[in-house]
């Protein structure tokens, strides 16, 4: 579909970008106490400058289709060239029809380590170690494009999965943390990206395809039938419960949902949720206060 539509504008004459996404990043330095330090700013600078104009893929994006997203770096401490803090991470997409834009990629890196020299190139390999500034950052860009593809065509995020994997593996290689495989209740960035390509897990693909095209984009159409396809899509999740109670991947999810969910049935025609919210709770327990909050 994007294919189609970037060739559609390109006759038309409308702008066709190299580059994919719409990105703020933010470096915040607060916890410091050295927040206007001029490397702080220095970096933030360079990063919004790597990230907004290097190429991450072989496809032509028009200008609409560029992908919303900010990434907030919170820096705790610093000796030299050496940071530690973490990374949020946020990406959205527009609905059909609409002018609501809806979150699709939430998630809180929160082992974030790295080495920077003021003014240094930020150059991204896709198959070798550049750094663990530049790993990090591209690998939570491949997780953007990915599940933003998986949006719009059942797991056509695939190509971009695997470069996030690609990225671990030779990051791991480098004895960075946040790169290893998880220990006890570790969320780690390849547990991540092994829970969203495990079989395992596939619901979670589903229900990120089918809440957002069966749902969501036909709600200028049919807002009652839309909202009995999310409330179904959700209740796919029982499955992957079963195998997996509390998973990482379904919490990854509803860190990103479970506010619009609440927007969604607290609005608009009513449907039976009865069965949802009964879902719901045994899922994501952790959630339950938002749940108690749904007025229908």
């Amino acid at each position: 579909m994007r294919k189609v539509l970037a060739v559609c504008f390109g006759l038309l004459g409308t702008a066709v970008f190299s580059q994919e996404l719409i990105c703020e990043v933010v470096v915040n330095a607060r916890q410091t106490g050295n927040e206007n330090v001029q490397v702080f700013k220095t970096l933030e600078t360079q990063l919004n400058e790597f990230v907004n104009n290097t190429t991450w893929t072989n496809r032509a994006f028009g200008n609409q289709e560029r992908i919303s997203c900010s990434m907030v770096i919170n820096i705790d401490d610093y000796v030299s060239d050496n940071f530690s803090g973490s990374i949020q991470v946020s990406s959205s997409r527009p609905v059909h029809n609409s002018t609501y834009t809806t979150p699709v990629y939430n998630f809180n890196d929160r082992d974030f380590n790295f080495q920077y020299q003021e003014f240094q190139n930020l150059n991204y390999n896709a198959n070798q170690f550049e750094s663990n500034l530049v790993s990090v950052i591209a690998f939570h860009i491949y997780i953007i494009l990915g599940l933003d593809a998986d949006t719009f065509s059942l797991n056509s995020g695939d190509e971009y999965f695997l470069q996030a994997r690609e990225i671990v593996g030779y990051s791991q290689q480098n004895a960075v943390s946040g790169w290893a495989p998880p220990k006890g209740g570790d969320q780690t960035r390849s547990q991540l990206i092994d829970n969203i390509m495990s079989p395992t897990y596939k619901e979670f693909r589903i229900v990120m395809y089918d809440y957002h095209r069966n749902g969501l984009d036909n709600m200028s159409d049919n807002q009652k039938k839309s909202k009995t396809n999310i409330a179904e899509s959700l209740d796919l999740f029982l499955d992957m419960h079963r195998r997996r109670p509390n998973s990482f991947i379904q919490r990854v999810f509803f860190d990103a949902k479970s506010d619009e969910i609440q927007d969604i049935f607290s609005d608009g025609p009513s449907v039976n949720i009865t069965g949802l919210l009964s879902t719901l709770t045994k899922i994501a327990p952790m959630y339950s206060n938002i749940w108690r909050n749904i007025e229908f």
